[in-house]
């Protein structure tokens, strides 16, 4: 079943977009969480990063830094939250790969912070975590 978003890139649902190619896509999220909230997809319906080809992910983040400066010139935010949410438990509900660009505003009533675990993470927690993906991005 198509997602939503191959329905936009279709036309078979009405779309704000900004920015086409034969690869990538760039709209208007319809919700706006902010003015200018705008969602860069790749044209082919990937699940998300996790099985998103290299061959694209580098023209694609390309584009996102290109939309992001665009963004920040036309809106003059007080910065951008580059956000993508890959997987069930990062809070995925849309699954066609895709990067979200937020820009922040005084007062937006947004909250992104992370908290900080730093006071309970050992030396060796960190030695560990890091080992962990060391020997894994070997292995890719």
């Amino acid at each position: 079943m198509p997602t939503i978003f191959t329905k936009i890139i279709n036309r078979d649902v009405p779309a704000h977009i900004v920015y086409e190619d034969d690869r990538f896509i760039v709209f208007l999220d319809i919700i706006q969480a902010t003015p200018g909230h705008t969602l860069v997809a790749i044209k082919e319906e990937f699940t998300n990063i996790f099985d998103t080809p290299d061959r694209l992910l580098g023209d694609f983040f390309k584009l996102v830094a290109k939309v992001a400066r665009a963004i920040n010139e036309a809106f003059h935010p007080s910065g951008v939250n580059i956000l993508s949410n890959n997987g069930d438990g990062a809070g995925q509900t849309v699954y066609h790969f895709h990067v979200h660009l937020v820009p922040r505003y005084e007062n937006d009533g947004l909250n992104f912070k992370l908290k900080n675990h730093m006071h309970e993470v050992q030396s060796a927690d960190y030695i560990d975590r890091a080992e962990k993906i060391k020997k894994t991005l070997a292995q890719l």
